[in-house]
């Protein structure tokens, strides 16, 4: 199948949105529904125009997204459709050659995210209480 690598525009983020929302549900069985809606009315807003998002296309859709900030990968997710074929890895690999990726922050319950990075060569160097936003979901901080 034919993939290809576009930065995203706002008109994108309704799909970032649907990709969201459908990997979150998908491993992040441990976040409540308030939360899941505080984020899914956040993201568009605060965090996605503050970033430089790319879009992992296949056959003209968008089934995955990243963002890179200064060595640290903001956000990698792949619509659940998609998940364990190994496109996670083929958008991982395109952001740490174009942007470099030296970190990652990953919820501590989020046990298949720490793995994949575990396999990228990441190790854990840290933990936070609670995430970027303040809410009780602790962070692994990983390096590579």
């Amino acid at each position: 199948m034919s993939q290809q690598t576009r930065l995203a525009t706002p008109e994108d983020y309704p799909r970032i949105m649907e990709i969201w929302e459908s990997s979150v549900r998908a491993t992040h069985d441990f976040l409540l529904e308030d939360d899941l809606s505080y984020f899914k009315r956040t993201i568009p807003t605060d965090y996605l125009p503050q970033l430089t998002v790319y879009l992992l296309m296949l056959q003209d859709q968008p089934i995955a997204f990243a963002s890179v900030s200064e060595g640290n990968l903001e956000m990698l997710f792949v619509h659940n459709d998609y998940r364990s074929k190994g496109y996670g890895k083929i958008l991982f690999q395109f952001m740490d050659e174009t942007k470099g990726i030296t970190k990652v922050d990953v919820n501590e319950q989020n046990h298949q995210a720490i793995g994949f990075y575990e396999k990228l060569g990441f190790r854990k160097t840290g933990r936070s209480e609670k995430d970027g936003s303040g809410k009780n979901y602790p962070i692994v901080h990983m390096q590579k």
